[in-house]
């Protein structure tokens, strides 16, 4: 090292569920290598290949934003004039305000997401700022996570956290249901490796032979969409061999006879059938299922994606009820991470600043209602921050079309600029996270994490906290919450009386150590230290939180029915996280289709060539790998590919439609339906 060398610690603000704990080597103000630290004992010096290779080129490359811009050509076009901070925050101000004057405040939403996982970056001050402006409310987390915590909270109550990924350890038996640790939640893959060489089998649940299902004592290629009748077979099939735990059932379990009635009648035969498996190797999971304990179940977001995702969901969720394997230490679900932290949302974002009657929207909708002027009133400007919809969203050409509009005034703040930046008319340069402080509560473990700036912001770029406390004053909103300091931020965003932090206040955790949640002085164990915090206070097979919420006491299960032969499913890649990092050199290539070898031979397809693939909302080009590890009637591209990697301006968002599943609204990526041929 150098004189002017550093190493500082850092948190990864990736939305991933492992948060890894980070040394940032820096340089002359630049930072010139990352890798993992072990002030995440979980995470423990281990990175994926993601961050140490993209994110200096993210923070520092030729796409880095570091200057406000205004646009100076066709929306679409990319090309924008430099301007000061200044000329920016009066412009949106001016165009802001003769919204509001012509259409109401309504007229106006943010459009954020998940691009930092930080508690102050992703949602903090903006939302205090968007709430007190009267602006449409965005419900975001019916695009990805949504359906899935919607389940948890209805099954076992959103405050209740199920147990640790530390404690698969101690598992006998591990099922990752629609869970791809090996490229999301690495670090879940060594702790499944220890607990291996202990003699626990491993099950992997997943419609692609991903590197995990490879290393499997057992693996279903499930149908997408067909989740719910495997996880009601097995129900059914513990129940004939007299797997259920009677006395557990009784005690701590709601509307089981209501959920068995639609279980029963799945034979392993019929939902072989149904799920596109074998039935001999339905049997063989609900056999170990129901006879080796510990058993732990892993639940990863690839199971919500299609319109029968919460059933799906919370019917995988109520197999260790049935079978009682809650109590002991490896044994239960590993989900709820949320519900570990004493998190105060109301006090860091401030919805009783929300003027009474404003509307939400649903995340997924957006593009729809971009492009249809019959909403009332109109969406006549939009602020897009930590999110790159037009990569991101189903329906990829409606939100083009949507972004297009000359009479939309459209806003946009990130790190780089994106694709979808592209169609906007003031662009505000943000601070990556290793320039600004943030808080981080992991949402696929138990640690929370503080970081501080590792380099000066770039340019002018500023915190996005900075940057609405700025918007705030040029709207004269005065009061002290629109004031509040980055430290006052994260005291009010986690409960620092709480005992689970140990009288460390959240703005004063140390930056070179990560705090672990306990209860009653030890990790998290459902039925021993922690609890259902449904209304019952049971595991509520059929509940009344989602009959209320979305008419949906029950699960269900709907054939998804359509024309086109293939289903297309896009996980996420092991280049990118979503679409972060998509504009970076490294990930310029194209990412292939993937097609079984009898797909590929009715169509003449063969490795390396071009193909269509398309249905009635677009298409997209892309190479083609024949392989066996999708089955028949299964494709498979990479999500979160920018549109340099196509020649015709759409990526495979572009084929997924817009319904919504049957809880939360959510997205319903794997009910993609298209046809392949040679392009």
């Amino acid at each position: 090292m150098t004189t002017s060398t550093v190493e500082r610690p850092s948190v990864c603000p990736l939305d991933c569920p492992d948060t890894c704990s980070l040394t940032v080597t820096v340089d002359a103000g630049r930072i010139t290598k990352i890798r993992g630290s072990r002030a995440n004992p979980y995470t423990a010096g281990v990175l994926c290949a993601k961050v140490p290779e993209s994110y200096p080129e993210f923070v520092h490359g030729p796409g880095r934003l570091v200057t406000p811009l205004r646009r100076a050509g066709a929306k679409g076009e990319g090309r924008f004039e430099r301007i000061s901070w200044d000329e920016a925050l009066d412009l949106i101000h001016a165009r802001f305000t003769s919204v509001i004057a012509q259409h109401g405040a309504q007229a106006i939403m943010p459009l954020n997401y998940a691009g930092p996982h930080g508690t102050l970056a992703g949602g903090s001050m903006d939302l205090r700022f968007f709430h007190r402006l009267g602006a449409t409310l965005l419900d975001r987390p019916p695009l990805c996570g949504g359906i899935r915590s919607e389940a948890w909270a209805g099954t076992y109550g959103a405050a209740a956290p199920g147990i640790p990924p530390e404690q698969m350890e101690h598992s006998k038996l591990i099922v990752a249901w629609g869970y791809n640790v090996t490229w999301s939640g690495l670090h879940m893959t060594p702790v499944m490796d220890r607990a291996r060489r202990d003699g626990a089998k491993l099950v992997v649940v997943d419609p692609k032979r991903t590197k995990i299902a490879e290393r499997a004592d057992l693996h279903l290629p499930v149908k997408p969409g067909t989740d719910v009748v495997l996880a009601w077979a097995i129900a059914a099939e513990l129940e004939r061999r007299g797997g259920i735990d009677r006395a557990f059932v009784e005690r701590h379990v709601g509307g089981y006879e209501e959920f068995m009635t639609l279980a029963r009648p799945w034979t392993l035969a019929a939902a072989a059938r149904e799920c596109g498996l074998r039935e001999a190797a339905i049997q063989q999971f609900a056999d170990w299922f129901r006879t080796i304990s510990p058993a732990a179940i892993a639940v990863g977001n690839g199971i919500e994606r299609n319109q029968n995702g919460g059933s799906g969901v919370r019917a995988v969720f109520a197999l260790p009820a049935l079978a009682g394997k809650f109590g002991v230490r490896g044994g239960g679900l590993i989900n709820g991470a949320r519900g570990a932290f004493p998190k105060t949302p109301a006090k860091l974002t401030r919805p009783d600043l929300v003027p009474k009657g404003t509307r939400t929207v649903n995340i997924v909708d957006v593009g729809r209602h971009l492009t249809d002027l019959s909403l009332a009133p109109p969406l006549k400007a939009i602020f897009v921050y930590n999110h790159n919809p037009l990569v991101v969203h189903p329906d990829q050409n409606r939100m083009r079309r949507g972004l297009a509009r000359e009479d939309l005034f459209v806003v946009g703040c990130d790190v780089v600029m994106t694709d979808s930046l592209a169609y906007a008319d003031v662009v505000l340069p943000a601070c990556s996270h290793f320039e600004h402080d943030d808080l981080f509560a992991a949402y696929g473990t138990h640690w929370l994490q503080r970081a501080e700036p590792v380099i000066r912001p770039q340019g002018q770029a500023l915190p996005n906290t900075e940057i609405f406390r700025r918007l705030a004053a040029r709207f004269g909103f005065d009061g002290p919450e629109f004031t509040a300091s980055d430290a006052q931020l994260m005291d009010d965003a986690i409960d620092g009386s709480d005992p689970r932090l140990g009288g460390v206040q959240p703005s004063r955790i140390p930056v070179d150590a990560a705090l672990l949640m306990k209860f009653d002085g030890a990790e998290a164990n459902l039925f021993t230290n922690v609890f259902p915090k449904t209304k019952s206070g049971k595991v509520e097979l059929a509940s009344p939180y989602l009959e209320e919420k979305f008419g949906a006491r029950l699960p269900s299960y709907r054939p998804f029915t359509s024309s086109y032969p293939l289903i297309l499913i896009t996980p996420a890649s092991d280049r990118r996280t979503t679409s972060t990092f998509g504009g970076c050199t490294a990930n310029a290539e194209t990412p292939p289709l993937e097609i079984h070898p009898d797909d590929a031979k009715k169509r003449g397809l063969s490795n390396g060539m071009r193909v269509r693939v398309w249905n009635d909302l677009g298409e997209v080009r892309l190479p083609v790998r024949v392989t066996d590890a999708v089955p028949p009637g299964v494709v498979c591209s990479l999500k979160g590919a920018w549109m340099k990697t196509s020649d015709n301006g759409q990526t495979v968002s572009a084929l997924a439609p817009a319904h919504h599943a049957d809880i939360c609204g959510g997205a319903c990526y794997n009910d993609t339906r298209v046809e392949v041929a040679p392009a």
